[in-house]
Formats: structure tokens, C-alpha cells, sequence
């Protein structure tokens, strides 16, 4: 180096020590913030109030609309120094109100003594859901269906943008809960069964979020839900408990959280309910020494609704809400969704008194909450207005929503090739999904259980749909089938006199949480008898599954010529379920879950050796009315060359695999490539097959492609006898639809 360079670096350096202007980190804002709080202040920053709290009117009222109360407002901002606020419960407001609120929420906090910014949260799940005018995609459980996380986060900067432009900086998504049990009500949240494709989907939501391609404050702080465990109750009941071995739990239901937190994810709410007898809100090993110290997890926790208080209410853990305080936040609780009482931070600051709980906790919670609020820029003078943002409800989201919704139905059955229908053909479309909007979206849609149909004005249920691609004069509509009765059968046939085809709509009502509980995954009486009736009297019938999770109908499946699964395809899907009717798309989606045969037996498709065995004694083995990645199409594809480039790896190596698909039909169309891994032998019995990749292809007819992929050995891990992830040697099987290879792994 010469002198003169060296000089200049030297001089550099001497700027640098005597106060040269740096920009100051987020952390280091927080910390001097946090320098100047008094107890009170900070204990105001660990409290999350829902905005009925801050309006008018007395309790939890989803009927009612929110309107500022003033005096709740200022008593709960500059008097308590309460630090975030959450939701709308039962409305949907246009930006104008937004506006209005956040403006009298800031209004407020410059009055604080520290004016500290609230931290406003929102369930905006599968688009600004509470915003006026906001596109609606579809519901994680049809998004893992496209098997796309290119295309999952491209809708997750859309969404993140439009709720920057509801004045909300945090949004209470993506949920990583593996869906393994579903009757949990909650099932349709989840992106299904395989918690390899519950992380991708994950990871490109957290992506998506939090990107700030379109501007430092573009984004929007992802919430990864519900650490951990929550999604396979016994039961199948929501909220109830969980009992899971720690090696299942690290192998299934850890896995996307970990690769969430990698991807950067900022903030983690906690799963409401128990595992092995210990809710997770109390636990130090799940709060503290997985997530912490394994995970190595920087951002915030806060818990779900109410379950501080559920801790003494529900869980009988403590006798009093002040010892449940205490509990939670010991065992590392950051930020609490109390969010129904002033209490909470009351006793947050006698536990700090009283030596129950360490000052040392409390600084540690609110630095990560401060630090996050800088993150977002919540301090920034120079913040964008909400009017500077793109308004919600584009011409582009709505176009990515349609294709998202094409990408995520799954063709189930097409018997003798009855689909595509003919344009012209004349259809008789009934059941209790056929013009009803709510089935298309679900829960969490305008409202919390999304039974409010009166923002979705525009929304084209599938009677309008195939009446708008098949032309009126085509289609017949019978109303009066409803999902637990329908229409004396005579009704039911006189109205099919001279249409040769029928096409049920049908499935469940919408829902979440509680209300969604059931007891029994049997689709209802009265919907497959419409099945029974139709097909009896020699009409060609299709089902069009509009639902959240799998409902079984074996006694009738083998009558539908047809069958669609379109889960819940969001607001473009009735458009997306009639362009794939009429062959105008493809279909390409493919089953994210097992899709059982039977109410009361259901096996995931990674099961074991003994779950597929057929002998005298369990005749039925692994015997699923549709598998995991099983998925029709209007084409065909072959598969062909598939190659392992390295014969022997070792356990830090990745694996190269190669196969060629081709399209051998008339149709173009997207095929779904899955690889899957089998363990020939194990020192904990292995599972048949795991996903261990996967990538989605285009291809005209009989065009060619080869599809490459490279797998770290570390998906062939399992977590041992000691509960540790590890790669044993010996040889993995990789299988490509029916194609086989395999290669020998050294220590």
C-alpha cells in the first residue's frame, strides 16, 4: 500500500475516533431511550391493547363501528404509556379512517412525556383484510398448493403494501404451524402437512413482508404464528392440548420457525395452548432455551389474545393474574396481548417491585420492542404519509390474486376426461357453496369469521362465474340446498330435466378459531346424498370443493365424475374455478396435505414402515382417498434421465439430481416436480418418504426440460436418541414421480 493511501485511511480513522457523524443503529436509538424510561413507561411499552379499548362504547363489541373515545385514548397513551394497540375485530374501514386513527393515536403519543410511537398490529393473513378496497388472495392452505414461493412472495409485498398504506407497520403473519391434524379448525391457516414446504412458503411471506425494495419503509414487520406446537391438538379441538415428543416436535413442528428466524423474521407470537401439560406462554425450555439459545431468535415475542390472563383462567397454572404476570413474563414474554383490561401493566410494575421479577427482564423486553419500533421508522419525521402509498385494490394485485388462485386448485378426479366442459354445455350448478362469496375466502375476510358479505360487493361467487364464462342462457341455478339439508328430491331432479351435467358446489361455511370446531371430518349427510341423488338419475356430476380442510365423503366419491379442490381460492377464485372448468387454464395445483379416506383415521403421507403394512391383522395400511402431491392435469407429462451427479457424499456436501420431464400432451401447462428422500435404515425407525425439494416448470406441449436440483445433506437429517438433528451414513433413496436413484452418505 503507499503512503499517501495509507495516510488517508489514517486520517479516516482519526475522524471516525474524535465524533465524525455515524448513523445510529436501531439497537443503539432503543438503548438510549430505554436509559431515560422509568419503570411505569417501560411496563406500558410491554402492554398491547385491542382498539376497543381505545373507542367508544363499553367491551368487546364486533357489531358496533370504532370510534375514537378521546379521553380512553389519552388516559391509555400519556397516562399508561401503553405501547402497541391491535386490530378491528368485526369492521373493515376505508383508508380515510385508518388515517384518522393513526393521526389521533400520534396525536397522543407527542403528548407522552418520551412521545414514543404505538406499534400498531393486524391479522392481515391473505391481504389488508380489514382495509376497504384491498385485494384478497388466497388462504395459505390453497397458497401451499402452488407449490410457488416466488409467487407467495410477490403477494406478500403487495399485501405488506397495502397495509403500509392503512397506516400499520406489523402484520400477525405468516402462520408455520404444520397442519397434521384436520380437524383443527385453524387447519386452512396452515400450508399444510410437510414442514419442508410449510418453511419455503414461510420464508417467502417473511420475505415478502419485510422487503423494502419499494423504499426504506415499504415494508412491514412479519409475525411468525404460533410458536410452537399449537396445530395438532389431540382433539383436534382448538386451544386444547397437545401431547408431543420433543423429537417430533424439533423434527415436524420446530423446523419452519428455525428457518423463519434465519430468513430474518422479526417478531413471534405464541401458541394459546399446551404441550405435554405445560402452556407454552410459561415455558422457559420452549420461550427461552429453544427459541433463545438454539434458534438464536433477536426479535420480539408477544402472546396471543388473552393468554397471560388463560394462564390462571384457563390453564389453572397460578391462582391469580398477577402470578400469571410474573410467569409469563420470567419465562420470556416480551410483549402482551392483553388486551381487555388496564390491570395487566399494574401488576407488570408490582412483580418489577416486589423482586418477582428482574429489572434486567423488563429492559431486555422493551429494548427489543423499541428497537423494532426504530426498525420501522415509527420515529422518522420523514415517515410517508398514508397517501403516499399505492392505494389497495390495483389492477396488478387483482390479476396476481387470479393467478395464484388458478395456480392453487387441485384437479382431484377427472373420470373418462369429463373435463374440461364445453363452453355452451348447459350445467345445472347448486349446493350451498355455489353463490355464497364467503366460501371463497373463509375466516379472517373483513370480519374474524368472515360472514359479513356486505364489503364484497364486487366479488363473483361461482354461479356468477360460470354464468359470466358460459353464458346465461346456460347455466341453471337451484337455491335452496343447504350444507346440512337439501331439496326434496323431486325438486332436486326437476330441475336438471335436460341438462346432462351438474356441478356441486360444496364444502363448509366459513369460520376460525373455536367457532370452527367439529367433531367429526365427515362431509355432511345432506351434501353427499346431493351427490347420491344426481348420479343415481344418470347425471354427470362434478364437485367443486370450496372448504378449509379436507372433509371425507368415501361412500360417494366413487359417483363424482369430477372432482376440484379449490380450498379457499380468495376473491378472484370463482373466475380461477370456472377458467379451469372450461379448460381455458390448466390445472397444476397439487394436495399439500393427505387427504384422508376416512373420518376417523388419518395418516400423513411421511408415516412409517409399520403405517403401510398390509397383513391378517390390519388390512387397511396407509390407505389415503388422495395423497400428499397428488394432483390432475388436462396434459400429460413423462419423466425420464433422472441422475445423482455424486454417487458418495459426506454430510456437508450438497446433492446434485437432474430428471427430464416432458410435456407428451396437447395441452401447455405447469407440472409440479417433487423429490423425496427415503432413510434405508436408521437409528430411529424412518419415515417412507420426506419432501426434500421441489421446483414448479412451463412446458408447451412436447417440450422438454430438464429440472436440476441441489439438496443440502442436511435434509436428511433427523433428529436422534438425543433429540439432536443428525445425518447418519449409510444410503438415501431420492424418488422423482416413478423414478429412482440413490447414493451412500459417509461420516
Amino acid at each position: 500500500m503507499n503512503r499517501k493511501l495509507l495516510g488517508m485511511f489514517s486520517l479516516l480513522a482519526l475522524l471516525m475516533q474524535c465524533g465524525m457523524p455515524q448513523k445510529k443503529t436501531a439497537e443503539s436509538q432503543a438503548k438510549a431511550l430505554l436509559n431515560k424510561m422509568t419503570l411505569e413507561e417501560k411496563a406500558g411499552q410491554m402492554t398491547q391493547l385491542t382498539i376497543e379499548m381505545i373507542t367508544k362504547g363499553e367491551g368487546f363489541n364486533l357489531e358496533v363501528p370504532h370510534a375514537i373515545d378521546t379521553a380512553k385514548l389519552k388516559n391509555v397513551i400519556v397516562n399508561m404509556g401503553v405501547g402497541s394497540i391491535l386490530n378491528v375485530g368485526g369492521h373493515t374501514y376505508p383508508i380515510s379512517y385508518w388515517k384518522e386513527v393513526h393521526a389521533a393515536i400520534k396525536k397522543y403519543s407527542l403528548q407522552s412525556r418520551l412521545h414514543v410511537p404505538i406499534l400498531y398490529g393486524i391479522d392481515a393473513i391473505h391481504g389488508a383484510n380489514y382495509t376497504v378496497g384491498a385485494t384478497l388472495y388466497p388462504q395459505q392452505i390453497a397458497l401451499a398448493a402452488t407449490f410457488n414461493p416466488a409467487l407467495a412472495e410477490k403477494m406478500a409485498t403487495y399485501v405488506a403494501s397495502d397495509v403500509r398504506a392503512s397506516g400499520i407497520p406489523w402484520n400477525f403473519s405468516p402462520v408455520l404451524d404444520v397442519g397434521r391434524n384436520p380437524m383443527w379448525p385453524r387447519f386452512w391457516e396452515t400450508f399444510g402437512e410437510d414442514p419442508f414446504l410449510v418453511s419455503q412458503m414461510g420464508v417467502a411471506l417473511v420475505k415478502g413482508y419485510q422487503n423494502t425494495a419499494g423504499g426504506e419503509y415499504a415494508g412491514v414487520a412479519a409475525c411468525l404464528k404460533h410458536y410452537v406446537g399449537y396445530s395438532d391438538p389431540r382433539s383436534g379441538h382448538d386451544r386444547t392440548p397437545a401431547y408431543i415428543a420433543e423429537r417430533q416436535l424439533r423434527q415436524i413442528f420446530l423446523y419452519p420457525f428455525a428457518k423463519a428466524v434465519e430468513a430474518g423474521a422479526k417478531t413471534i407470537m405464541i401458541n394459546s395452548s399446551e404441550i405435554n401439560g405445560e402452556p407454552v406462554h410459561a415455558s422457559k425450555f420452549y420461550l427461552q432455551t429453544i427459541l433463545r439459545d438454539e434458534l438464536k431468535f433477536k426479535g420480539i415475542t408477544v402472546t396471543d389474545w388473552e393468554d397471560i390472563k388463560n394462564l390462571t383462567d384457563r390453564h389453572k397454572i397460578v391462582a391469580t393474574y398477577k402470578e400469571a404476570v410474573a410467569l409469563a413474563i420470567n419465562a420470556g414474554i416480551d410483549l402482551a396481548m392483553v388486551p381487555m383490561d388496564l390491570v395487566f401493566t399494574q401488576y407488570l410494575i408490582e412483580n418489577v417491585k416486589e423482586g418477582k421479577i428482574k429489572q434486567q427482564r423488563i429492559d431486555e423486553a422493551v429494548l427489543r420492542i423499541l428497537t423494532l419500533k426504530y426498525e420501522l421508522g415509527l420515529f422518522d419525521e420523514k415517515l410517508p404519509a398514508i397517501e403516499s402509498y399505492i392505494q389497495p385494490g390495483s389492477l396488478e394485485s387483482k390479476k396476481l390474486s387470479y393467478d395464484l388462485a388458478t395456480q392453487s386448485i387441485v384437479l382431484l378426479k377427472n373420470e373418462n376426461h369429463i373435463l374440461p366442459l364445453n363452453v355452451g354445455e348447459k350445467i345445472l350448478i347448486t349446493g350451498p357453496n355455489a353463490d355464497y362469496i364467503n366460501a371463497l375466502n373463509g375466516g379472517w375476510t373483513h370480519t374474524w369469521q368472515g360472514r359479513d358479505t356486505s364489503y364484497n360487493s364486487k366479488v363473483s361467487t361461482v354461479f356468477g362465474a360460470f354464468k359470466q364464462v358460459y353464458g346465461e342462457a346456460n347455466i341453471k341455478y337451484l337455491a335452496g340446498n343447504t350444507y346440512n339439508n337439501h331439496l326434496a328430491p323431486s325438486a332436486l331432479l326437476a330441475a336438471s330435466n335436460g341438462i346432462n351435467t351438474v356441478v356441486l358446489c360444496l364444502g363448509e361455511d366459513t369460520y376460525t378459531e373455536k367457532p370452527g370446531d367439529i367433531n367429526d371430518l365427515e362431509l355432511s349427510a345432506a351434501q353427499q346424498e346431493l351427490i347420491s341423488i344426481y348420479k343415481l338419475a344418470g347425471k354427470k356430476v362434478i364437485v367443486i370443493l370450496l372448504e378449509g380442510r379436507p372433509r371425507t365423503f368415501a361412500k360417494v366419491e366413487s359417483l363424482c365424475d369430477g372432482i376440484i379442490y379449490a380450498a379457499l381460492p380468495g376473491d378472484e377464485g370463482a373466475l380461477a374455478i370456472v377458467n379451469i372448468v372450461n379448460g381455458s387454464v390448466n390445472p397444476s395445483g397439487k394436495l399439500p396435505f393427505t387427504f384422508p379416506r376416512y373420518p376417523s383415521t388419518h395418516t400423513t403421507y411421511d408415516c412409517k414402515y409399520t403405517e403401510i403394512l398390509n397383513n391378517d391383522f390390519q388390512p387397511l395400511g396407509f390407505d389415503p382417498l388422495y395423497p400428499f402431491g397428488h394432483g390432475l392435469s388436462y396434459t400429460q407429462f413423462s419423466y425420464s434421465d433422472m441422475k445423482i451427479a455424486n454417487r458418495e457424499a459426506n454430510s456437508k456436501d450438497s446433492i446434485l439430481i437432474s430428471v427430464t420431464v416432458k410435456n407428451t400432451g396437447k395441452m401447455g401447462g405447469y407440472e409440479i416436480v417433487l423429490v423425496y428422500s427415503s432413510d434405508v435404515v436408521a437409528s430411529i425407525t424412518p419415515s417412507v418418504k420426506r419432501l426434500c425439494a421441489f421446483n414448479k416448470v412451463y412446458l408447451n406441449p412436447n417440450e422438454s426440460k430438464e429440472v436440476k436440483f441441489s439438496i443440502l445433506t442436511e435434509r436428511l437429517a433427523f433428529v436422534g436418541l438425543d433429540n439432536k438433528f443428525i445425518v447418519e451414513p449409510g444410503k438415501f433413496l431420492f424418488s422423482v414421480s416413478q423414478l429412482t436413484d440413490s447414493l451412500n452418505i459417509h461420516p
